[in-house]
């Protein structure tokens, strides 16, 4: 039997999903605007951005330091980053002698209040995959080279636990102000593969 060839091509992703929108209102299944809604919050509310003010913040008020240590759900949401996939947020502060890196093996969970949305690397099966046998040489490949001696310690993110890194502050840097401090934190640095560079 001959290969069928399909007679017409697959919908667009921007068309797929706006069929499904349509089915799920015209079942009544999500409210007027929570497409709209939540599309503005992830396009201009979740932002990695916000979790540099929290790192910054934790740099220059040692008692906002041990709040985000103890309960970072709680103390992202003193500086007015709450929300979905921000109610498990815990902070894990790296070391002189510690570096540690966030994965979801699963899927792309991150805190999304404070991360931002996942960059499409973080999702890759490739990252999910290789970070958690081979972490030191994922690291290198993207570009953080960390001496042997310290311990790398990969976490994976759930959807009841949501990671933040804290990295260690740069030397140097005494003195400056929290907004100098924010620019030194990215998305990466968040997640773990990469550090804060003067």
């Amino acid at each position: 039997m001959a290969d069928r060839q399909p007679t017409s091509s697959p919908a667009s992703r921007a068309n797929r999903t706006r069929a499904l929108e349509i089915a799920l209102s015209d079942e009544n299944l999500i409210p007027e605007n929570y497409v709209e809604k939540y599309t503005q919050i992830a396009e201009h509310e979740w932002d990695a951005k916000n979790g540099a003010m929290v790192v910054a913040e934790a740099w220059v008020d040692p008692d906002f330091h041990e709040r985000l240590r103890t309960n970072a759900t709680a103390a992202c949401a003193e500086l007015g980053f709450p929300g979905p996939q921000g109610e498990y947020i815990v902070a894990l502060e790296n070391t002189p002698t510690l570096h540690n890196v966030i994965v979801c093996t699963l899927c792309s969970c991150t805190a999304w209040p404070v991360l931002g949305l996942p960059p499409d690397w973080y999702k890759s099966f490739e990252y999910r995959a290789r970070v958690v046998r081979e972490s030191r040489t994922v690291l290198r490949e993207m570009g953080l080279y960390l001496p042997d001696e310290i311990e790398i310690r990969v976490w994976d993110t759930t959807a009841e636990t949501r990671y933040m890194v804290l990295p260690c502050r740069p030397k140097g840097t005494e003195g400056w102000a929290k907004e100098a401090l924010a620019q030194l934190i990215t998305q990466d640095v968040l997640i773990g593969v990469a550090l804060p560079v003067i």
